[in-house]
């Protein structure tokens, strides 16, 4: 499957399952929400203390699974994860990644000031996965 193909499709989503592995070899899976960006990665917010972000900082694979309603359309993207640092202000880079996240997905938010807030709160941090392989079964 071409990488395109699966981003064009996963883009068509908001909600899949994320794959990273654990300290034993296995697969640590976490449903997410997600954006793919116009050039090519995968955005996901995530916070400082979860198992898939531990995860990721001592081996940064990480697999996106995504299906359609009908459960047999799918694709997995492979990739390779960075994280940007936890949210420690309200006016910090990671905040402001966090804002034009949530915009892309949602809009404007009713209080900026609250979600900002929420994010250093959370210890809120944006994961993004630059995708080197794809496979699956695209039925649309």
């Amino acid at each position: 499957m071409e990488l395109s193909d699966a981003l064009a499709y996963a883009g068509e989503h908001k909600q899949g399952v994320l794959t990273t592995i654990k300290s034993d070899g296995r697969p640590q899976l976490s449903n997410i929400t997600y954006l793919v960006t116009d050039e090519g990665t995968i955005q996901i917010s995530v916070t400082d203390d979860r198992a898939k972000t531990n995860n990721l900082r001592r081996d940064p694979r990480a697999s996106l699974h995504v299906t359609a309603d009908d459960f047999w359309s799918y694709c997995v993207i492979e990739g390779d994860a960075t994280m940007t640092a936890p949210a420690a202000t309200t006016d910090d880079e990671t905040v402001e990644a966090m804002v034009e996240w949530y915009r892309a997905m949602s809009g404007e938010h009713s209080n900026w000031d609250e979600y900002r807030q929420a994010m250093v709160d959370d210890r809120r941090l944006l994961l993004t996965i630059t995708p080197t392989h794809a496979y699956g079964m695209l039925g649309r």
